[in-house]
């Protein structure tokens, strides 16, 4: 089915990427964002790249920073806001949107709850992005990793594209804290100001992503909660897989993820931007099941000390070394 009427609710990178390839697919597509990004895409339509040779260019958009506009009549609302900003925008998903079906592509594990509550006649649903998107201009996004994004399982419109699978799952939530498994690496690579793929072929960089994975499986399993797989290989073998000799870890991490040199974490750009990060739905989120389990994670809480205290400075991504991050652990 074509012809879907979409809003993208909060036209960030993911927001950007994902309603790109929707419209280019003859879906009738609104992206609600900020005025930079209407005026981008009003300039000079809106451009999606790949790390697999994708470039797409859509000369014309419908993009606004009017909530009224941008979400009336939709048929689904896909929601890509920060996870702060969800109970705001589901305030005006209730006022502008009625009925519309909703669609969470958000990081965290509580933002279908949050709009669930806030929703009651919508049908709103969980969903997993696993790739990394980076904004290369104000209207040109590019996909820097691989995967496809899985959602809560029911009625859905055909969504999937000829560059982007939409799969159902059963079990989305799993699927969600396996994916903040994964998104605790933002804080590292934020703080690092490095790109990804480089910062992951430094043993000590990954040996403090594994640090931070383990303290967290272990928060996991105490709260009795099993996160599923995001990548090819079990959460578990994740951090020893992390610790492996650089060699040997390229060549088993090329059968996990495809990878661009361009790609960053989302957490990076949001210290870049100058906005409010999601930390505390990421490490803070362990922290809080720390605290209700009696366990202890000093690693997850050094991270988001120090995101914290980078927000503060407002200076950007630090460039922290790794001894500076280990210093007080």
């Amino acid at each position: 089915m074509t012809g879907v009427r979409i809003a993208v609710a909060g036209a960030g990178s993911i927001g950007c990427f994902v309603g790109g390839l929707l419209a280019h697919a003859g879906h009738d597509v609104r992206f609600l964002g900020r005025a930079r990004l209407v005026d981008a895409c009003a300039t000079s339509g809106l451009r999606l790249t790949g790390y697999d040779g994708l470039d797409l260019h859509l000369p014309q958009v419908q993009a606004t920073a009017s909530p009224e506009v941008g979400l009336a009549d939709a048929d689904v609302v896909l929601v890509c806001v920060k996870s702060g900003d969800t109970a705001a925008m589901a305030a005006q998903i209730a006022q502008y949107a009625d009925g519309a079906q909703v669609i969470s592509l958000q990081n965290g594990v509580t933002n279908a709850a949050t709009l669930r509550a806030a929703l009651p006649r919508h049908d709103v649903r969980a969903a997993m992005v696993p790739f990394n998107v980076v904004a290369e201009g104000d209207a040109h996004v590019h996909r820097a990793t691989s995967g496809d994004i899985l959602v809560e399982a029911g009625p859905l419109p055909a969504l999937s594209t000829a560059h982007l699978a939409w799969t159902a799952h059963t079990d989305i939530e799993a699927v969600q804290w396996g994916k903040l498994l994964i998104n605790l690496g933002n804080a590292v690579n934020a703080l690092s100001d490095l790109p990804l793929l480089e910062q992951l072929q430094d043993v000590r960089w990954r040996r403090l992503l594994a640090d931070q994975m383990r303290e967290a499986l272990r928060v996991l399993r105490a709260a009795g909660i099993t996160p599923a797989k995001t990548t090819a290989v079990a959460p578990g073998l994740i951090p020893m897989i992390l610790r492996l000799p650089t060699p040997v870890f390229r060549l088993v991490a090329a059968q996990m993820l495809t990878i661009d040199a361009t790609a960053r974490s989302s957490m990076w750009e949001d210290l870049k931007r100058g906005r409010t990060t999601e930390i505390d739905a990421l490490q803070g989120t362990i922290l809080q099941l720390a605290d209700r389990f009696g366990r202890q994670a000093p690693v997850n809480a050094r991270m988001r000390q120090l995101i914290q205290a980078a927000e503060t400075a407002g200076n950007g991504p630090p460039g922290l070394s790794v001894d500076e991050i280990r210093r007080t652990l």
